[in-house]
């Protein structure tokens, strides 16, 4: 039986950590690409404890850092020969404007274009992997109003739009992925994990932190919320519906805004320009 090579990123909590233990559950070999290393090797024993599956290795990435990025895909393509399933699952939401190490903002640093490296420089190894990629997506998508002039420095900034717009990006990369890719045996999905209780919100402040607070009662478990990501990594017979739109394992329709190949077009190549001094 062959073995499945998955590389997954934010495994040490939330949705991340409920992904990792089902999928090294069912035998996976996982590399988790993580930003607390020691966190990361606490989670690896707690693994190997619980599921029996040794075949657990810890990589240090930081998403919003674009050098870490590049240095934990030349990690990779020194240890491995390919990947079959690569999940981008990793993102955050921020009160207020912060600036990323290389000067973006952090939820398009963290929450796309980090994930767009690291996709771009795993690609070798992805297409002899004949890999899915799979990218956490989210629902809030339907508020997005893409400003590609405003990603580095808004003139005013929302979080919730910040992250609405990051989201929305996701589905752009997704598609793109499916229609670029298909040819290199590469496929591609975005999904949607339900409203999840996490300490994903945790350093929220003010309308927004009551905002969730509100919703908690109305949340599902991050085991739930796992659900669909191992589902995309796992199910066969998939190919079919690469580029789609993913929610409680079903695809679905995202919103109108998430059809703009213009967009989406504009989103790759911008991405691709961001990046260009660590994609060499």
């Amino acid at each position: 039986m062959a073995i499945t090579t998955t590389v997954l990123t934010g495994a040490t909590s939330g949705i991340g950590e409920a992904t990792a233990f089902a999928l090294a559950e069912k035998g996976h070999t996982l590399y988790l690409l993580v930003r607390d290393v020691q966190k990361g090797n606490v989670l690896r024993q707690e693994i190997i404890k619980q599921t029996g599956n040794k075949n657990i290795f810890i990589i240090y990435c930081d998403l919003a850092d674009l050098q870490s990025v590049t240095n934990a895909a030349d990690e990779l393509h020194g240890k491995l020969f390919n990947i079959n399933v690569l999940i981008n699952n990793a993102g955050g939401m921020f009160n207020d404007f912060i600036q990323s190490k290389n000067g973006f903002e952090m939820t398009f640093a963290l929450n796309h274009l980090g994930h767009f490296l690291l996709t771009k420089r795993l690609m070798p190894l992805l297409e002899r992997g004949h890999a899915r990629i799979i990218n956490v997506s989210s629902d809030m998508h339907k508020i997005g109003k893409p400003g590609f002039d405003q990603l580095q420095n808004p003139d005013s900034y929302s979080a919730m739009k910040a992250y609405g717009n990051s989201k929305l990006f996701n589905i752009y990369f997704t598609k793109s992925l499916a229609e670029r890719y298909a040819k290199k045996g590469v496929t591609a999905y975005a999904l949607h994990p339900g409203v999840v209780k996490t300490q994903f919100n945790s350093k929220l402040t003010g309308c927004l932190k009551l905002l969730f607070s509100l919703a908690t009662p109305f949340m599902i478990t991050a085991e739930k919320g796992a659900e669909t990501s191992v589902y995309l990594a796992t199910e066969s017979k998939l190919d079919s519906k690469s580029g789609q739109y993913f929610i409680k394992k079903k695809a679905a329709n995202p919103a109108a805004v998430a059809n703009d190949i213009d967009a989406r077009n504009r989103l790759w190549e911008l991405s691709e320009e961001l990046v260009e001094n660590f994609d060499v």
